[in-house]
Order: structure tokens, then sequence, then C-alpha cells
């Protein structure tokens, strides 16, 4: 691994530019713990990626989808035609730490598609309904990982 991305990913991970997003994510920081913090009355996890190409590690808040101990990390950027940035790191480096509530574990995300995406689909768009919308606004599917 180049030495540029290593001392990277020993810096305080990065907060988002979007003013929403970094706020919700500095209330998860400030509370240590994600209980509480909610998009439309529903709960988020806070993952942690590193970046494709800088290596930096950086924070995003998502909708709380989880089945059996696993989570979806849910690629929607709101149905915008291009993925969100943090797609392409998850891409490129698979690792990424989940806080759910309080508890804070390192997991393995992999893109899913056929039926198995289908089921973290469904259990997606129950958890938060928004997301059926998001589809129907692109032309591009809109990916799914599971992370475990």
């Amino acid at each position: 691994m180049p030495t540029d991305v290593v001392v990277a990913m020993a810096e305080q991970p990065h907060l988002s530019p979007t003013d929403w997003v970094r706020e919700q994510t500095e209330r998860i920081l400030e509370q240590g713990t994600t209980d509480g913090v909610v998009v439309y009355d529903r709960p988020v996890v806070l993952f942690t990626t590193t970046g494709a190409k800088s290596g930096k590690q950086r924070y995003v808040p998502l909708m709380r989808v989880q089945d059996g101990g696993k989570y979806a990390m849910i690629a929607s950027k709101g149905g915008d035609p291009q993925h969100p940035s943090w797609y392409h790191n998850v891409k490129a480096h698979p690792a990424v730490t989940v806080q759910d509530g309080d508890t804070v574990a390192t997991m393995t995300a992999r893109e899913v598609d056929g039926a198995e995406r289908e089921h973290w689909w469904t259990l997606a768009v129950h958890a938060y309904p928004p997301y059926a919308e998001y589809q129907a606004k692109t032309d591009r599917l809109i990916p799914v990982f599971v992370v475990g």
C-alpha cells in the first residue's frame, strides 16, 4: 500500500461537504451513538469508508436497513443519474466500519444483484419508502451493497 494511503487512513475521517449530512454526522459523533438521529423519523447507521483515490476515511450516514446481523448500503443519491461518491470508495475498498447505536464493527461490503438484491431492495423500501421514488426518478439501477 502506498505510504500516502497509510498516512491518510490514520487521520480522522472526513465529514461530508453537504450541510445536512455533516450536521447529522456531527450529532452522531457528539452523542457517541446513532440512537435518536433520524431522517423522516427513520433511524440511520454511520458507515466509514475509505476514499478510492485519496485513501482518506469518510463518514457516510445512511438509512438503517438490517437483516440477520448484516446491513445494506443503498447508493440512491436521491435518484440522481450518478452514483454517490461513496459508491466508488466502497467498490475500491470494501472494508467499512459500521456504527449502529453505540456498537461499532468493521465489516466487508459487497455489491449484490439478482434475487439477493431484490430481497435487500424490498427491505430497504420498507425501511425508507422514498427509495422507491428515487428508483423511479433515475434510469440507473440503484446499487445495493450487503455489509456483514
